[in-house]
């Protein structure tokens, strides 16, 4: 009964928010919340909050301070050169700016933090998207996947998670995988790719225009990332026909208003603080070698970094104020998503509903695909790590199948090294606090996000499944 409802709570969450008729805040709370009454152990939702709570607090204050660090970051300045040298590299062409996203994520991706890569990403990309009208689905989908390949990098999580479940050396795992997940990546840049020339092909072809073109001419899109008054646009429909004004789900704001007031990075806005450059820039850098050393807790860490990066470019308290609040309504969305997800992973938890779902599907593999059992673990990892956290797939689930592999001959390394499969899918699930970080962000729907999303990172986490058998990592 536990397996039944445990699906069924997942399943009703996911259909009211990709139809839009509960917001992923209010689905988080209210879904778990009557289904805990409906397994009959309303009475300990408290006890299953709480703890659900204490669990995700050091990831909701991560994030708190990680917001205001790189919202600082980006008020003063630290990300313009990234978003000239994109634009330039891009020439503002739809399909290279898609490209750059995923690219951009990729290296981003190497901290091992998803919330960082994403934080930086958009900081990057969004000012692109919005003045040129490009989907921003399309730039969530791409940063997502591609941090979900790279997520894999031994201080990234899962990979760790494995080792430690498994007690297995992380590099053994990882080391032999880095040829199939090159071939994930791939995948990335080629879906990326696609998508880009289906945007171009939407939108007409954009060529810069060096000369001076004044803002209020029709036709004309100015980005705010360049010196002066900008770098400017003219539209030039492709093939000589008119480009297409359609508007896809995501590129407007919740209030549906339009954006025309968005300023991007206005390399005029008085915020700046070129003087600083290469102290935020030193900041920045020690900050993330820290957290790849571990030096510090990362919450600990973006707390520190956030009150020196205030205090140093800010040194007045009005100023220090201003920006605090500047970025309240991001930190109060993400934070408040992450809490209410704590609420539905502590039922889920709690009631053991995902120790019976865990269970149910090892049970149902058939005896006969004991010697493929790799492969069984790899098909599994995407709805799994999907449905569930890391923490509950790696040290509930994988045991298990690496002891049924085992009676089989099948060794703990193939099964890790499958594990790792489901994670380009896994970086959208409503389970990974990370994903509010980027969708909040863009301004995108949640539902809209992974409707888009899922079934690109389904198809490249396949790549990554066969590239490991084609292989032989697995």
């Amino acid at each position: 009964m536990l397996t039944i409802l445990g699906f069924a709570m997942i399943a009703t969450f996911l259909v009211l928010i990709m139809t839009k008729k509960m917001s992923p805040i209010a689905a988080l709370v209210l879904i778990p919340a009557l289904f805990c009454v409906a397994v009959g152990q309303g009475a300990r939702l408290g006890d299953y909050v709480i703890e659900g709570v204490g669990n995700l607090a050091p990831t909701a204050a991560m994030l708190m301070f990680a917001i205001v660090y790189f919202g600082v970051m980006i008020d003063v300045g630290l990300f313009d050169p990234v978003v000239r040298g994109i634009l330039r590299f891009c020439k503002a062409d739809p399909m290279r700016i898609v490209v750059g996203t995923a690219v951009l994520a990729a290296i981003v991706s190497l901290d091992g933090d998803g919330s960082t890569t994403f934080m930086i990403t958009v900081s990057a990309m969004y000012p692109l998207y919005k003045r040129l009208k490009m989907s921003l689905v399309v730039m969530t989908g791409v940063a997502a996947t591609a941090n979900g390949v790279m997520n894999t990098l031994p201080w990234g999580g899962p990979t760790a998670r494995a080792a430690t479940a498994l007690k297995l050396d992380a590099s053994e795992i990882f080391v032999p995988m880095i040829p199939a997940l090159a071939m994930g990546l791939l995948a990335v840049f080629v879906l990326a790719y696609v998508l880009g020339r289906r945007e171009r092909k939407r939108l007409g072809m954009l060529t810069l225009d060096e000369a001076l073109v004044r803002d209020a001419e029709p036709e004309t899109v100015t980005v705010g990332a360049g010196g002066g008054g900008g770098d400017r646009l003219r539209k030039s429909p492709a093939g000589g026909g008119a480009a297409s004004t359609e508007e896809p789900a995501g590129d407007r704001d919740a209030d549906g208003a339009d954006d025309e007031e968005f300023q991007g990075l206005d390399p005029n806005r008085p915020t700046l603080r070129p003087k600083l450059y290469w102290f935020n820039a030193g900041l920045t850098a020690a900050l993330l070698a820290a957290m790849i050393m571990e030096l510090m807790p990362i919450p600990v860490l973006f707390l520190l970094g956030a009150a020196l990066a205030l205090t140093v470019n800010f040194p007045h308290m009005p100023d220090q104020r201003a920006r605090i609040a500047a970025h309240a309504d991001n930190v109060l969305n993400v934070s408040g998503m992450v809490f209410a997800a704590a609420v539905f992973t502590g039922v889920l938890t709690g009631t053991g509903m995902v120790e019976h779902m865990a269970d149910w599907v090892v049970g149902a593999v058939p005896d006969a695909m004991g010697p493929h059992m790799a492969v069984v673990t790899g098909l599994l990892s995407l709805p799994l790590t999907y449905f569930m956290s890391n923490d509950g797939f790696y040290f509930g689930v994988l045991p298990v199948l690496a002891e049924a592999g085992a009676a089989h001959g099948v060794s703990p390394l193939e099964i890790a090294r499958a594990s790792l499969a489901g994670q380009a899918l896994h970086m959208s699930s409503p389970l990974v606090p990370a994903v509010y970080v980027l969708v909040g962000m863009a301004k995108v729907e949640f539902g809209d996000h992974t409707r888009f999303t899922v079934k690109w990172a389904v198809l490249t986490s396949l790549v990554v499944l066969a590239a490991g058998i084609l292989f032989g990592i697995m």
